[in-house]
């Protein structure tokens, strides 16, 4: 060892000569209701969370009808959403939109993706419809379900589905893990 390592070590042993160890404290265990109540509220904010994440939309973002949908979050690789895309997944629920108003379909939607994610599913199909027939406002549901689903939280990834799976007017998502 160089001399100004013994040098320290002789130093800080003379600052420390009078020093006691702490004696460890026996370790007191939390009362079962007290750890039952500390998950119920840990559930109670994740569904907060989650329920915030699937508010209403806001301004919407604009997709044309035969526009195919298509989003990842950072982080999901493109070999992901090629299989989602190619419908590789095993869909495990299906929400139909059609007939509903904007707000009514936001809701709707919502509601399906906080029980999907609340159920452990992991891939699911929004059936949305492609809006041929939406007039000037252009596909209202579509546009609510492109913006709800950039913004909600558990969303991994989403894209149209295969053509003989409903194509533009249908859109498969990956939900991330509970």
């Amino acid at each position: 060892m160089p001399p100004q390592d013994d040098e320290d070590r002789k130093l800080f042993r003379q600052a420390m000569h009078d020093v006691q160890p702490l004696r460890a404290a026996a370790r007191v265990a939390m009362p079962a209701r007290r750890r039952a109540a500390r998950a119920r509220f840990a559930r109670a904010e994740r569904a907060a969370v989650l329920a915030e994440s699937l508010a209403a939309p806001g301004p919407f973002i604009e997709t044309q009808a035969g526009d195919e949908l298509l989003f990842r979050r950072p982080g999901i690789a493109d070999s992901i959403v090629r299989r989602l895309k190619r419908g590789e997944y095993r869909v495990e629920d299906e929400l139909d939109l059609h007939g509903l108003r904007g707000t009514e379909a936001a809701a709707a939607l919502s509601a399906f993706l906080q029980r999907a994610v609340t159920d452990g599913r992991r891939c699911v199909r929004v059936i949305h419809g492609k809006g041929m027939r939406s007039g000037p406002r252009g596909p209202v549901l579509k546009q609510t379900v492109n913006t709800l689903l950039r913004r909600a939280g558990p969303v991994l990834a989403f894209t149209s589905a295969r053509a003989r799976d409903g194509g533009t007017g249908a859109t498969l998502v990956l939900l991330g893990k509970r």
